[in-house]
């Protein structure tokens, strides 16, 4: 084969091999938000659903421009607030994991489209998105607040290491990475959504 047909086959290969290796983590990685920085830290980075969007987040600012990375803070803050003070919306789970499909599919619309109205259907999908998930973050808020101050700020770090180092990969990657990664969301979210009824 010749190494451009490698080149062209790379992106999907990879975004298979990093969905097969995700789908062999659970789903969901609720509980309380407590035990500190450590705890925090891994915490986005154990549920796979959490994993997924920040990867799509990075993906998101990457290709569709870093003002959504403002639109992704503002959503996580009113959020984890509505999660903190009792807000709850049936079945978050499921929610939270079709999340990441529908922010595939609007980057998906986005990349192919190039139009405004592709770019606020992702705006939106990522908005609703990270507050769903921050929503549940904001449910497990508990413990004592030096516990739970470091156990937010683990969270953050993390997180922003995963949507940064997306942003990054992505800003220097060929078109076909960001329709990959597009495609990876879909799927993915969709498999989480589907892993509770199997």
């Amino acid at each position: 084969m010749p190494p451009s047909s490698l080149r062209q086959l790379a992106p999907a290969a990879a975004a298979g091999l990093a969905l097969s290796l995700l789908s062999a983590l659970p789903a969901g990685a609720h509980g309380l938000a407590s035990g500190g920085l450590v705890a925090g830290a891994s915490h986005p980075l154990l549920g796979v659903d959490h994993l997924l969007l920040l990867v799509g987040v990075g993906g998101a600012a990457a290709l569709a421009g870093p003002s959504l990375l403002l639109v992704a803070l503002a959503a996580a803050v009113v959020g984890s607030m509505f999660g903190a003070f009792g807000g709850h919306l049936p079945a978050a789970e499921v929610l939270a994991a079709l999340t990441v499909s529908g922010l595939g599919l609007a980057l998906l619309a986005r990349q192919r489209s190039h139009q405004l109205g592709g770019q606020e259907a992702l705006t939106v999908a990522l908005a609703v998105g990270v507050a769903v998930h921050a929503m549940l973050h904001g449910q497990e808020a508990g413990g004592s607040a030096s516990e739970l101050l470091g156990w937010w700020i683990g969270a953050a770090l993390a997180s922003t290491a995963v949507v940064g180092t997306t942003f990054a990969v992505l800003r220097q990657s060929k078109p076909a990475w960001g329709l990959a990664l597009a495609a990876g969301l879909t799927l993915g979210g969709g498999l989480l959504a589907l892993a509770p009824l199997v």
